[in-house]
């Protein structure tokens, strides 16, 4: 190699490895103030293209003219916003070198930004017929959730979206982000096929939980945010709250406090109901309706307190709705509810519409999944029983299973980079 050529790869690594920290700033730091970081980036991304523009003049090859276009374009598009300078030499950069995956991962990036969806599939995937690579493989499971919002297909899409973090993870089982993303996959599944089936939630937790094996992931406020969401759905509330902690110190500007603000909200109401207002002639009036109910299936009627910490199978609680109890989430639908034996417990109820289950009515619950809320937050205690439904087969309302109309799909997605 001459000097010169010697010359000019050495300002193309330097340049790449500004790139790259720049990128890691962009994902790493989070000010309180968004403008302390925009200024940062624009500080960082005139200091690289400064080095960029620092190439010797003379002719270049169509590889190093490749891979000048791509680091222009990549730190063109850090920000936020689009911008169509950063497109035009990322498009550039494709042409010359076709086989350059990190450009049509930087284009797709940079196109999809100004709402063109389609076209930055087609860019991802492109780069993929190539040759498999996780960091596209992510990108094109993100835009396919991002596809899926509002369609008429979005299970499929969201579907595909799987299938694609599952090859992304299978490429490199140790990396943090692939498994970021799956689980990312797994909670928009949750919600997009009604916010009911928890086995996907649990999914979730597990791609999470191997995300934060990756130390590269441990300042990833999104990370613990969605964790977070995860553990929430699930009951955990206890994790929940110490996941939106967590990420709300990492990045103040994802609002996690405010999650941390809903939960405790949420917690108070649902312990207030718990001890609240029904007198004990009332409840026993109440249980006395429900001692004399026979079980149509093969199910053994049992109390609350005969259950078991989780899925109790074969087994069924007949209850009284005393209370709908409202709340600032969508799903699920709460209420305060009492078994025969006057044990008063809050039902949690997804995929299904407010109107479904009212106060006064009779529910019976099949295979209910049990929780013994006790935990402590700041020095406060929060302690009560819950059974979750989760599937429109568990209950029965007032001796029958709830009518078609009143099933709904809630649309709530994975928040921030999802």
């Amino acid at each position: 190699m001459s000097g010169v050529d010697g010359g000019k790869g050495q300002v193309i690594q330097r340049t790449a490895e500004a790139a790259d920290e720049l990128y890691r700033v962009r994902d790493t730091y989070f000010p309180k103030e968004p403008d302390e970081k925009i200024s940062k980036l624009q500080s960082l991304a005139d200091a690289a293209l400064c080095l960029l523009d620092s190439l010797p003049p003379e002719r270049e090859s169509p590889s190093q003219r490749a891979s000048y276009e791509f680091l222009r374009g990549k730190i063109l598009d850090v920000f936020p916003d689009y911008r169509k300078e950063a497109e035009d030499h990322l498009s550039k950069a494709v042409k010359l070198n076709p086989s350059l995956a990190d450009a049509w991962l930087s284009l797709g990036n940079c196109i999809w930004k100004k709402g063109d969806l389609s076209s930055a599939k087609n860019c991802f995937s492109l780069a993929l017929s190539k040759s498999p690579n996780k960091k596209i493989l992510c990108q094109l499971s993100m835009l396919e959730r991002r596809m899926a919002q509002g369609t008429e297909n979005q299970e499929q899409l969201v579907e595909e979206s799987i299938r694609h973090a599952r090859e992304a993870v299978a490429l490199d089982i140790k990396d943090g982000n692939s498994w970021y993303n799956l689980g990312n996959a797994c909670l928009t599944s949750f919600f997009v096929t009604g916010a009911w089936d928890h086995s996907k939630l649990h999914q979730s937790l597990k791609a999470y939980q191997n995300a934060e094996k990756d130390e590269l992931m441990a300042s990833s406020p999104d990370l613990f945010f969605n964790s977070a969401t995860a553990n929430k759905y699930l009951e955990n509330y206890n994790r929940a709250l110490r996941g939106f902690e967590a990420a709300s110190l990492k990045d103040p500007g994802l609002k996690a406090d405010e999650e941390v603000q809903k939960i405790i909200n949420l917690l108070e109401k649902l312990e207030s109901s718990i001890k609240g207002h029904f007198k004990a002639k009332r409840l026993a009036s109440l249980a006395s309706s429900l001692g004399d109910i026979n079980l149509r299936s093969s199910h053994r009627k049992v109390s609350i307190n005969a259950l078991a910490e989780g899925l109790n199978k074969a087994v069924a609680v007949v209850a009284k709705i005393l209370l709908f109890i409202k709340h600032e989430s969508i799903a699920p639908l709460y209420y305060l509810a009492c078994d025969s034996d006057q044990t008063c417990f809050i039902l949690s109820v997804y995929g299904l519409h407010s109107d479904a289950v009212k106060e006064g009515d009779r529910v019976t619950l099949l295979e209910p999944c049990h929780r013994n809320i006790d935990f402590s937050w700041k020095e406060k205690h929060y302690q009560f029983k819950s059974i979750r439904v989760d599937f429109i087969q568990q209950i029965l309302v007032n001796g029958k299973g709830p009518a078609p109309q009143h099933t709904i799909r809630s649309s709530i997605h994975a928040q921030h980079k999802a």
